[in-house]
């Protein structure tokens, strides 16, 4: 009897404890449901507080991984073309990791699965879907899997990729639930990064087109605005490489004026074509020209070498419409770099477009300076001719006349000398007037217009076109007399060239520091014979002599080939005592 007791009293107490022990599970699983809603509004909290995108790509990665307890964790961003990955930012794995694994993934196997079907996906064993692809050597062990779409306004920005739950476990529908609402919240976090993004570039353009106008306006030399426009647009859009090109006055041809960054000086001064060249295309048809790989397209000339290194390239015309072109800004990036996309290029015309207008105003208003110069000109002219001269004439009649009334034979000398000073004087004052209303010559009169002209008309003899560079203020800074003999010697040079040379490559570059002027042409082609003729070389050393300079030439390898290198160098400024 009494054991029968005693069992009745051990039941309840079982029962009580199995009460109590399912009573704590479901607190311990009530309270774990707490602490991960708390972490999962803390993680959606911290994501939303992020305004530079990269930051909050990265603090999306880190939130995932804390929220499912993944070891390795990753969010790939798909490119402009639905179909690879442009941009992966990962967790759990160590620079040196990255760095023996090789490239970031492009969205192959189950990551580009996911971009195809953009839907949750959870895996107890990766290698076993059909679509995995493999791991690259080095790349840690990965089993378990979840994916997620990232969606931004309805378009899919991205995946988040989450692989190796902690303690060996398999991700649950909770963790496709928890993840699937940290994307929603990074949806939203990323699109207001990437308005902030783009408001502060907005503003960035803004303040660059105030610059380029106070420059211009204030009266800064044009060189200065256009090396404003380069450097600016360089900075914003992070290029490797700026350069602007303008058009020459009486050719069908640009010189690059500015070029700034990666390798500027192989662009600076360079003569372009509009047909072989993205700044030429762009000038013609008066439109944005872009490039996903500049050293492989088709459309630019491989000579001379200028864009090693660089990949993606854009030129925008600098104004368009009625106005015109008048100029081209070409960016590059280094290879490898993103292409650039139509939120960067559409305020990068506006851009350009805004720096054109700026450029007109000064213009306009140099024009009206110069028109205020001359006119002041014209009054001194008519001044001295109708007073000034009027009056030394009537002067210089008194005294002739006078002259015939004094005895004294020395004092009629002196008057008559002085009648004839007063003769020269009005000659000076008639060359003076002269000069003030003479005028410069017309268009495509200056240097660099002739030299490009001169290349143009060699171009059927070679067989290609030359290039040619152009360095300094050739037109303001190179007397006219100069010119012509530089003129000269460029032509005799080609001409040497086609008739040979046997080239099939050849550079002309004229430059000038304001205190001598150089002329160097090279070729690829058999180099000068030992015994060959020499009159075209005597012809230009003559004419180098003859205005106080020298000719070098030189063929590196020799005669059996390898070319020659022709340096004509003279001074612009003359030394006291030269002729």
């Amino acid at each position: 009897m009494e054991s029968h007791e005693a069992a009745q009293v051990r039941l309840p107490q079982l029962r009580l404890d199995e009460l109590l022990g399912e009573l704590q599970a479901r607190l311990d699983a009530a309270r774990g449901t707490r602490d991960r809603v708390h972490s999962l509004l803390e993680a959606v909290l911290s994501v939303g507080r992020e305004l530079d995108l990269e930051q909050a790509l990265r603090s999306i990665v880190e939130a995932a991984a804390v929220l499912v307890d993944a070891e390795y964790a990753a969010l790939g961003v798909i490119g402009p073309d639905g179909r690879r990955l442009s941009a992966f930012h990962t967790v759990g794995v160590t620079e040196e990791e990255i760095a023996r694994i090789g490239p970031f993934p492009e969205g192959h196997g189950i990551l580009g699965e996911l971009i195809r079907e953009p839907e949750p996906l959870r895996l107890a064993k990766l290698s076993e879907h059909p679509a995995s692809y493999g791991f690259p050597p080095n790349h840690p062990p990965m089993n378990s899997f979840l994916g997620v779409p990232i969606r931004v306004r309805d378009q899919v920005f991205g995946n988040l990729y989450l692989t190796e739950k902690r303690g060996g476990g398999q991700f649950d529908e909770e963790d496709v639930s928890v993840t699937s609402t940290l994307a929603v919240a990074a949806g939203v976090a990323i699109d207001n990064a990437r308005l902030y993004e783009e408001s502060r570039l907005r503003e960035r353009w803004l303040r660059a087109s105030a610059e380029i106008t106070n420059s211009l306006m204030s009266g800064s030399p044009s060189a200065e605005a256009l090396g404003l426009i380069a450097e600016q647009a360089r900075e914003i859009t992070g290029s490797a490489l700026a350069a602007v090109a303008i058009p020459m006055a009486d050719t069908d041809s640009l010189t690059v004026e500015i070029a700034v960054g990666m390798d500027a000086d192989a662009h600076q001064g360079l003569v372009l074509s509009l047909d072989r060249t993205l700044m030429g295309l762009a000038f013609a048809r008066d439109a944005l020209v872009t490039s996903t790989d500049v050293v492989h397209d088709e459309r630019v000339s491989p000579e001379p070498p200028r864009f090693t290194g660089l990949g993606p390239a854009v030129a925008s015309p600098i104004g368009t419409g009625e106005a015109g072109v008048r100029g081209v800004v070409l960016l590059a990036r280094e290879a490898g770099r993103p292409p650039f996309t139509a939120k960067e290029t559409e305020p990068l015309q506006v851009f350009a477009a805004q720096a054109a207008l700026a450029m007109e105003l000064a213009e306009r208003r140099r024009d009206a300076e110069e028109i205020a110069v001359l006119k002041d000109r014209d009054r001194i002219a008519r001044d001295l001719h109708d007073l000034a001269i009027q009056r030394l004439f009537a002067t210089g009649m008194t005294l002739q006349s006078a002259g015939r009334f004094i005895e004294h034979s020395e004092a009629a000398e002196r008057v008559l000398r002085a009648v004839d000073d007063l003769d020269e004087t009005i000659k000076i004052i008639r060359s003076t007037i002269f000069g003030l209303r003479a005028r410069e010559g017309g268009a495509g009169s200056g240097l660099r217009a002739r030299a490009v002209r001169v290349a143009g008309e060699a171009t059927a003899a070679l067989g290609f076109a030359p290039s040619v560079r152009m360095e300094g203020l050739l037109d303001t800074d190179v007397p006219k007399e100069i010119a012509d003999h530089a003129v000269a010697v460029l032509s005799e040079a080609l001409t040497n060239i086609a008739r040979h040379a046997h080239a099939d490559r050849t550079e002309a570059v004229l430059a000038t520091d304001g205190r001598e002027l150089v002329l160097t042409v090279r070729d690829n082609g058999v180099g000068i014979p030992p015994e060959g003729r020499r009159s075209g070389l005597r012809n230009m050393a003559e004419r180098a002599a003859e205005l106080g300079g020298r000719l070098e030439w030189d063929c590196p390898q020799g005669p059996a080939g390898g070319g020659t290198t022709l340096v004509w160098r003279v001074p612009v400024v003359r030394e006291p005592g030269q002729p």
